[in-house]
């Protein structure tokens, strides 16, 4: 199995981050109202070396649910741009089959805003995409 590398291993408060992405803050906003414990990008997982040994692709989930043991994968793009992310995800779940690691598509994160009460950041959302 390969190493993983920890970047972060306390939870933080949203004001202390910066997130890549607001839909990644809209999702530990509701997290939050939930008292779901959650951790942001708390590791980088190595999913691509060279014939050194070096690490030359890896990839970091968004979030770690600890409570649930599984990782979440905000992606908003366009589902055409998704692809990318899609082959790193099943690698990582080759590499380590024993990692829970779920993806929000673009779809799945608008109707979680709707269905929660964040509707004008959800078409907010629609409309940068």
């Amino acid at each position: 199995m390969a190493e993983v590398s920890q970047e972060k291993t306390t939870e933080s408060k949203i004001d202390e981050i910066k997130f890549a992405h607001p839909s990644e803050e809209e999702c530990a906003k509701i997290l939050d109202f939930y008292k779901i414990k959650w951790l942001y990008e708390p590791k980088t997982f190595p999913i691509e070396w060279d014939r050194k040994g070096s690490v030359v692709q890896s990839f970091t989930p968004d979030f770690y649910l600890p409570d649930l043991d599984v990782y979440i994968e905000l992606t908003t793009m366009s589902q055409k741009l998704v692809t990318k992310k899609n082959r790193k995800v099943r690698r990582l779940r080759e590499l380590y089959p024993n990692i829970n690691i779920k993806i929000f598509y673009q779809k799945d994160f608008r109707n979680l805003l709707l269905k929660y009460g964040f509707h004008r950041k959800a078409k907010g959302e629609e409309k940068r995409e």
